[in-house]
C-alpha cells in the first residue's frame, strides 16, 4: 500500500486571514452592542437580528480558525491534525442557535398578544450602524471571496446579516412613523425563520462530517466510475471517501490491476485524476493483483 497525499498549504489562505480578523472584529463589537441596543430599546427584532449576526460571527471564526488549522503540522498524536476542531464547534454552533431561535420565535408570539412600546428611533440608529458595519465588512472580503470557498462563505455571512440589518431598519421606518409595534414581533419572527434553516443545514452538515458520510459534493459513483476505467485497473473495491472538514476530503481505495501495469504509473494516474476531477486533497490506494484475497469486501 502506497499512500499519496496532497496536503493544502497554509500560504494561500493565509494572505487573506488579516482581512478576516478586521471583519471579524468589527462584527464581533457590534455584537456585542446590538445586544445592549436590543435590551435599552425594548426592541425584539434588534435581539433577533443579534442572533442572527452570532451566527456570521462564529461563522466567520470558523473561518478563521479553518485558517488556523492549515497552518499548523500534523503530529504523532493527531496525524490529520486539528480539522476536526472546526466541526465540533459547528455543532456547538448549531445547537446553541437553534436554541435562540426557537426562543426568539416563541417571544415573537408572545408579543403578538400585546405588542409593548419599542423605541423605535434609537433602534433605528444601532440598526444603521449594524448596516455601515456589514457594508464595510463587504467590501473588505469582496475581493478575497473569490479566492477560496472558506472565504466565500465568509463573504455571504455578511451579505446575510446586511439584509437582516435592512428589515430591522424598515421595522423601525414602519413603528415610527405609524406607531405600529407589531412591525417589531412579526421582523423578529422573520429573522427567527431565517436562522433556523441555515442552521438545520449546519448541523447536518457537521454531523455527517463526524459520522465520515460522503461528502455532498463527491459523487462516489462516478468517482468509482473514473477510477475503473484508468487504463491498467480491472476492478475496484472498498472505496471509502469522507471529510476531514469542511472542503479538505479524503479517500481510500482498494485496485485490482492487470499483471502488465507498472504499479508506480498506475498509482500517479489513479491520484492526478482523483485529485483533478474530485477535488480529493488526500488519497490513498492499495494495489492489488487479481487473485489478491479479501476477507470482507465493501462499495
Amino acid at each position: 500500500m502506497e499512500p499519496k497525499t496532497q496536503i493544502q498549504t497554509a500560504s494561500a489562505a493565509s494572505k487573506h486571514k488579516k482581512n478576516l480578523l478586521i471583519v471579524l472584529s468589527f462584527s464581533g463589537t457590534y455584537l456585542i452592542a446590538e445586544v445592549i441596543g436590543g435590551i435599552l430599546t425594548n426592541s425584539l427584532a434588534l435581539l433577533a437580528d443579534a442572533a442572527h449576526m452570532l451566527t456570521d460571527v462564529v461563522g466567520l471564526l470558523l473561518a478563521f480558525i479553518a485558517i488556523k488549522i492549515g497552518e499548523r503540522k500534523a503530529d504523532p498524536s493527531r496525524t490529520y491534525g486539528y480539522y476536526r476542531t472546526e466541526i465540533l464547534a459547528a455543532v456547538i454552533n448549531a445547537v446553541v442557535l437553534l436554541g435562540i431561535s426557537g426562543y426568539v420565535l416563541y417571544e415573537a408570539y408572545q408579543r403578538f398578544q400585546n405588542p409593548p412600546e419599542v423605541q423605535s428611533k434609537s433602534m433605528l440608529i444601532v440598526a444603521g450602524i449594524g448596516l455601515l458595519v456589514n457594508v464595510a465588512g463587504m467590501m473588505i472580503l469582496r475581493k478575497d471571496s473569490e479566492a477560496s470557498l472558506n472565504m466565500k462563505g465568509a463573504y455571504f455571512e455578511v451579505l446575510s446579516d446586511m439584509l437582516t440589518s435592512i428589515g430591522v431598519m424598515i421595522a423601525g421606518v414602519i413603528m415610527l412613523t405609524t406607531g405600529w409595534y407589531y412591525a417589531d414581533p412579526l421582523i423578529s419572527a422573520a429573522i427567527g425563520l431565517l436562522i433556523f434553516p441555515r442552521t438545520w443545514r449546519l448541523l447536518k452538515e457537521a454531523i455527517n462530517v463526524l459520522l465520515e458520510g460522503t461528502p455532498k459534493e463527491v459523487d462516489i459513483y462516478q468517482l468509482r466510475q473514473s477510477l475503473e476505467q484508468v487504463p491498467g485497473v480491472k476492478n475496484v473495491h472498498d472505496l471509502h471517501v469522507w471529510s476531514l472538514t469542511s472542503s479538505v476530503n479524503a479517500m481510500s481505495a482498494h485496485i485490482v490491476k492487470d499483471k502488465a501495469s507498472s504499479q508506480n504509473q498506475l498509482l500517479k494516474t489513479l491520484t492526478e485524476t482523483t485529485i483533478r476531477d474530485f477535488r480529493i486533497s488526500h488519497t490513498t490506494f492499495q494495489i492489488e493483483e487479481e487473485g489478491y484475497g479479501e476477507n470482507e469486501i465493501h462499495l
